[in-house]
């Protein structure tokens, strides 16, 4: 059941997040857009997992900010997890929690691509009820409530469906972060009818099939910070997700995986139907 504070927050605070985030993004991220230094990127789980001094500034001003607009509220970051993992496990408690990914897509942030952005979101017991997902350097911000819609720059999005007999454009899980039997069961989507290619922003590719641009994803990785925000952004948009097992996705973990989330419920199980072979 929903904490009255955080129903209140909803009805007043929204606004304050945005200010929030754009602010952070504007301080520490944007400042050091193609200006890093090489002594300014690290690498965390391997070559490909990229962090810079941005996620670190952005993730600190984030978890002050959010944390001062709804009292008792916790945090759990990407860069906070890394180095302590104990921090995820707020996601299974009664606190508010606030998930947040400083910059998603940072290897796109490194290369001087704009295609990054910047998630938070607001769940408590397992659920997500709000999202932000913002692009500063393409100037999109996409809100997500539940129950009450998502917008883009203050307009309604609608995920829509694809047209009948459409091929399907779905991106998934970048082969650099997947195993030989994960690798396996996403092959299933590369087949006639379907257009599959590797994800960039996970953020900004739920941001695309909110508005219709792209039909659905397939991912098999399941840190919240990647994929709060944009669940909520696709449901309230009208699609829906779906995990291997038939469930929605859940927060908290423990997901049958690869999972998808598409613009409609039967793209939705097309999808499913092909990463388990049937």
């Amino acid at each position: 059941m929903i904490d009255a504070r955080v129903d209140e927050f909803l009805d007043s605070g929204t606004d304050a997040v945005e200010a929030a985030v754009r602010k952070a993004a504007a301080d520490e991220i944007m400042p050091r857009f193609r200006q890093l230094g090489a002594d300014e990127i690290v690498t965390k789980n391997g070559p490909h997992d990229l962090v810079t001094v941005a996620d670190r500034a952005a993730e600190a001003r984030l978890t002050e900010a959010l944390t001062a607009l709804l009292p008792g509220s916790v945090v759990v970051g990407e860069e906070a997890v890394h180095a302590d993992p104990s921090v995820y496990e707020a996601l299974h408690g009664e606190a508010p929690v606030w998930i947040v990914d400083p910059v998603d897509g940072t290897r796109q942030f490194v290369h001087g691509e704009p295609g990054f952005c910047t998630l938070v979101a607001l769940a408590q017991g397992g659920r997500i009820h709000a999202s932000w997902t913002y692009a500063p350097a393409r100037e999109e911000l996409a809100v997500a409530v539940r129950g009450r819609g998502a917008t883009l720059n203050g307009q309604p999005l609608k995920a829509g469906s694809p047209e009948p007999g459409a091929v399907l454009r779905v991106a998934t899980s970048h082969p650099d972060y997947t195993t030989p039997e994960q690798k396996r069961a996403l092959l299933g989507l590369y087949t006639d009818g379907v257009a599959a290619r590797p994800c960039g922003s996970a953020g900004l590719e739920y941001l695309d099939v909110a508005r219709g641009e792209l039909d659905g994803i397939a991912f098999n990785w399941e840190y919240a910070w990647d994929h709060a925000a944009g669940l909520l952004l696709v449901t309230e948009a009208g699609g829906t997700d779906l995990t291997l097992s038939g469930e929605p996705y859940r927060i908290t973990g423990g997901n049958a995986l690869p999972f998808t989330a598409a613009r409609d419920t039967a793209t939705a199980h097309r999808i499913v139907d092909l990463l388990a072979g049937r």
